[in-house]
């Protein structure tokens, strides 16, 4: 995504109603007016970009842009939360995930002499299917960047997917950790 540099910014009013019709910005050195439309492009990085600074607003940020600044960054902390919460809820590639069976009422019903009634007939069913853990390490094949002729080597290296799984998790749970609590209440 390109970044979008804001330095100023300040509401325009109509004349005659007195109220906000558009953002006096500089936007990449430009002056310009952005309508105060959430599908423009300006308007929603001026929005994100007052979340996040909103130094460009001079002293202190005007109403109504402070609330929705504000929303904006609550949604986007909601999102980044609930997505490293899922991210975290899936198995670790280096231990696997162990298959989870469940009994569960097959619709059909048989008499129970024991209990005198009716009871359902119940099946065993698959819920979670076992994954294998992958193997913590891999070969590889080392070419000489110097010398061409020489005989390849092997080396072994952790396995990239556990490397790609143990970094996706740390970023993950960094977010979890930097979310604030009214966000997580909010899940």
């Amino acid at each position: 995504m390109n970044s979008i540099n804001i330095t100023s910014a300040q509401y325009e009013t109509e004349i005659v109603s007195g109220s906000n019709c558009s953002i006096k910005a500089t936007i990449d050195g430009q002056e310009m007016s952005v309508p105060l439309d959430p599908a423009n492009r300006h308007y929603a990085a001026i929005v994100s970009a007052t979340a996040t600074d909103g130094s460009f607003w001079g002293d202190t940020v005007p109403e109504p842009m402070a609330t929705e600044a504000a929303t904006w960054l609550f949604n986007k902390q909601l999102a980044d939360y609930n997505t490293a919460t899922a991210r975290l809820a899936q198995y670790i590639v280096s231990v696997g995930r162990a298959e989870v069976v469940e009994s569960q009422a097959t619709g059909e019903q048989v008499w129970d002499e024991d209990t005198m009634e009716m009871v359902d007939v119940m099946h065993d069913v698959i819920t979670v299917t076992a994954i294998d853990p992958v193997e913590a390490t891999v070969t590889r094949t080392v070419y000489s960047d110097d010398d061409p002729m020489a005989e390849p080597t092997e080396e072994t290296i952790e396995n990239p997917l556990i490397t790609t799984d143990v970094a996706e998790r740390t970023a993950a749970q960094a977010t979890v950790d930097a979310t604030p609590q009214a966000v997580k209440d909010d899940a």
